[in-house]
């Protein structure tokens, strides 16, 4: 075990729960103004926070990186920021939207960091779908592409309700409906990608002797969750409990009921 799989390992507990709910706290302490200005929304803050959640996916996937899987990883994050432009320009294909808040440093509107918020909520979904044993390539692929459009739709309404970014109104919570569709396209581009650089990868037997693989969605259902239940949005609350109790069957949410428990 390298130093940063030791490191996610021991503190499984701080970084998937802990750090989600300071996340929450924070972000909904900054919406309500009852932060410090320096503090309120800091972006940097907000990058760290986001890195640290992340790092039980990157400790996962690092013995599975190659040339070609880096490539393809590179692939989708220089994606990322191309979509990212051309939404922001046009209004194609997410709808016409825009930042309201830095999300750690910004290139003509878009966050530098882009890839760190973008690319892990395709690769959690093409992991959990990894976790049913499915074989069929379109079987899983579609179902991949339902999960990336189920997480977007706990994602935005909590951040359009924060006031992180705004589409002018829109029919779910505030996110209108093209933006789903804009997330079909990228979900789709992104999965193909991602299937073709790791078919040749244990995948599955990774993610099987890994149980921290996917804390960053146990991260995303308490953050994102919370938030949602706090501005009293049912159906993304909703969502989000159904990929917590995905989890839970899948023995991914044990490390946090073990902890409650010592702790008790």
């Amino acid at each position: 075990m390298d130093r940063i799989e030791q490191l996610v390992s021991e503190n499984r507990f701080t970084i998937s729960v802990i750090f989600p709910l300071v996340g929450a706290v924070t972000f909904l302490a900054s919406a309500e103004g009852l932060l410090p200005g320096f503090l309120e929304f800091n972006p940097l803050f907000i990058l760290f926070g986001t890195l640290v959640m992340r790092t039980p996916l990157i400790a996962g996937l690092k013995p599975l990186i190659n040339r070609k899987t880096a490539f393809g990883i590179l692939a989708v994050s220089l994606y990322s920021y191309l979509i990212e432009f051309v939404g922001l320009s046009t209004g194609w294909p997410y709808g016409d939207f825009f930042y309201s808040i830095s999300l750690g440093p910004m290139i003509h509107g878009i966050p530098v960091g882009l890839p760190v918020f973008f690319v892990p909520l395709v690769l959690n979904s093409f992991l959990l779908v990894r976790l049913y044993d499915i074989q069929s390539f379109w079987k899983r692929f579609s179902l991949s592409v339902g999960l990336v459009l189920l997480i977007d739709a706990v994602l935005d309404p909590a951040a359009v309700a924060l006031g992180i970014w705004s589409y002018g109104g829109g029919l779910f919570y505030g996110v209108p409906l093209s933006n789903f569709g804009g997330w079909l396209l990228s979900a789709s581009i992104c999965l193909l990608v991602l299937e073709y650089v790791f078919r040749d990868i244990n995948v599955d037997g990774r993610l099987r002797s890994t149980d921290y693989m996917l804390d960053d969605m146990v991260s995303f259902v308490f953050l994102w969750g919370i938030i949602n239940l706090y501005y009293l949005n049912p159906v993304p609350v909703l969502i989000a409990a159904g990929f917590g109790v995905a989890l839970y069957q899948n023995g991914r949410f044990s490390m946090a009921l073990e902890e409650i428990t010592d702790k008790s």
